[in-house]
């Protein structure tokens, strides 16, 4: 039907602007007749983050696929609506107007080639600005594959439902992994050599297929979780630890309930772990719940099992959690997240130590160890009325509040070592350790997310050192503050000094003007030099003089250095 090989021209796109309507009183915005949200690029990176810290890469990749694929299946049905009388070409540029047009990514057609009556198909387009790739960034940094998963669904998605058969895309470059564009080509899924592999991507197993796959993995690095947290692992040169490394050996001598408290990120599940080694059911099964990533309606039939036909949807009985941990140790982490009728049976479990699955009427009787877990003030909820005080006062026999990183910095070395050790491992490397000015701003740093936090750094840090180096601060000590920019230089007089970062500048100025280097000449040699330090990688570059990749860009290709 049509055929083009040359660059396409957009066509204007105020058909599909006045499209658009803004509806503050009924909060809502239409795209036509569909309900469209604005979202934050932030919220949308998170959930990605989250799928993929939950159920590994490689599922979270095929999700967002998929919902690329969904959203665009609708824009182009409406693609053939609104521009039904233009060209072929134009109807289907629909999509990437659109696209651009609700923030996701400015698309730029290379070549496109279509027939709808013999089914050809090739599309190479560019992409810029994707808010993906940003979002990924700055959550993870660079990555070896390309990461713009949600917007290659779309591509995928609106062509084939466009052109009526397979059109499947994929992304040759990409910002995410350090190229200086994204760009896609598509084409028939026969004419792709790894056709099935393709396909595959967008075939998910079912959320309980992988739910169950996964319940056995997470069996698997419990075990080497646990190992990893025995007494004799946690770093405890700090006199708060070592406080902690008291109470837990007197609290694992009995069989006292055991409140850990703490700020998120302090590591409560490595403490309760160790206290579970200490104590005689260190034999025993230590079974760990996150109440907060529960769903609320799930809560119950999670924690104390369910018999076949107690909802709808249970086609078989199966133990809960207080079932699974008989013998040993239960860890309940976020307990402040538990609804009014699951408070209300775990108290009964803890008083009685019986409980009946959900849908049953026999009395399971359990021996097992409970440690609970928050972060949330309990006592100002009992006066709120949102916790229960009798399940309060019965938790909080024996509490245990774990400092915040901030207040053990005598623990930061050997943290440090510890996850240094880990990831050299883990990426097969040398890293040698943290540089003193590295571990000067950390001493300095206030780390809102604790232990968590200083070990995700820690890994990006492993990743971007080379062996037999040490990692620098330009690598891992991103928007932490300096803790003092006074230091010492050399005077006139050739003493050291002490001196601020305006007498380092004003001597700069005196060595520039003595040595008649003009500032665009100094401005050249710092980016030759950090560009050469960074091995010629654009963002790296960027990040070593504290300035965003578009004004590293920019200023490196005025100087003709890239």
């Amino acid at each position: 039907m049509s055929r083009h090989s040359k660059k396409p021209i957009y066509p204007a796109d105020q058909d599909l602007k006045s499209m658009i309507r803004f509806e503050g009183e009924t909060g809502s915005i239409w795209l036509g007749q569909q309900r469209m949200i604005l979202l934050h690029a932030s919220a949308f990176g998170s959930m990605r983050s989250e799928l993929i810290e939950s159920f590994g890469e490689d599922y979270a990749r095929g999700v967002l696929l998929r919902m690329g694929y969904t959203a665009a299946q609708s824009d182009a049905q409406l693609a053939r609506k609104i521009r039904s009388s233009a060209d072929l070409i134009s109807m289907f540029l629909v999509g990437p107007q659109l696209h651009a047009l609700e923030g996701v990514v400015s698309v730029e057609p290379v070549k496109l080639e279509m027939d709808l009556d013999t089914g050809h198909f090739y599309g190479e387009f560019t992409w810029r600005n994707s808010f993906e790739a940003a979002e990924h960034l700055r959550l993870y940094g660079l990555a070896t594959q390309p990461v713009c998963w949600n917007l290659l669904g779309y591509a995928t998605g609106y062509t084939s439902t466009f052109m009526g058969r397979p059109i499947y895309f994929k992304e040759v470059e990409c910002v995410g992994c350090g190229d200086k564009q994204c760009r896609i080509v598509g084409k028939p899924l026969a004419e792709w050599e790894n056709a099935q592999e393709l396909k595959a991507l967008y075939s998910l197993e079912s959320m309980a297929a992988k739910l169950s796959s996964l319940e056995e993995e997470v069996r698997f690095l419990r075990k080497e979780i646990t190992s990893r947290a025995r007494p004799e692992h946690i770093i405890a040169e700090s006199a708060p630890i070592k406080e902690i490394m008291y109470l837990l050996g007197k609290a694992a001598a009995t069989d006292v309930t055991v409140l850990m408290l703490g700020e998120t990120g302090v590591g409560k599940e490595i403490f309760s772990q160790a206290l579970h080694q200490l104590g005689k059911r260190c034999d025993g099964p230590f079974i760990a719940v996150n109440c907060a990533a529960l769903p609320r309606d799930l809560v119950e039939s999670e924690l104390f099992g369910v018999e076949k036909g107690g909802y709808t949807g249970a086609d078989k009985s199966r133990p809960g959690r207080f079932e699974r941990a008989d013998g040993g140790s239960l860890f309940l982490d976020e307990l402040g997240e538990l609804n009014e009728r699951a408070q209300a049976k775990l108290l009964r479990a803890i008083q009685t130590g019986e409980f009946e699955r959900v849908g049953g009427t026999e009395k399971i009787k359990v021996d097992v160890r409970l440690i609970a877990a928050t972060n949330a003030n309990l006592q100002e909820r009992v006066k709120q009325g949102s916790f229960r005080a009798d399940l309060y006062y019965r938790l909080n026999v024996f509490p245990i509040a774990i400092p915040p990183l901030r207040e053990r910095l005598a623990d930061l070395p050997g943290l440090i070592r510890k996850f240094i050790e880990r990831y050299n491992a883990k990426y097969g490397k040398q890293v040698q350790g943290i540089s003193d000015q590295s571990l000067r701003r950390f001493m300095a740093y206030q780390w809102p997310g604790n232990i968590r936090e200083l070990e995700n750094i820690i890994e990006r840090g492993v990743i971007l050192t080379e062996s037999e180096t040490r990692i620098e601060s330009t690598h891992i000590c991103l928007g932490m503050p300096d803790p003092d920019d006074e230091f010492m230089v050399i005077g006139q007089n050739g003493l050291l000094e002490k001196g601020t970062s305006s007498v380092w500048v004003d001597q700069v100025l005196d060595n520039m003007h003595a040595s008649c280097l003009g500032f665009e000449q100094l401005e050249q040699q710092i980016l030759e030099q950090a560009l050469k330090r960074a091995q010629g990688n654009v963002l790296e570059t960027a990040r070593i003089l504290g300035i965003s990749g578009p004004q590293c860009r920019y200023r490196l290709k005025k100087c003709g250095l890239i």
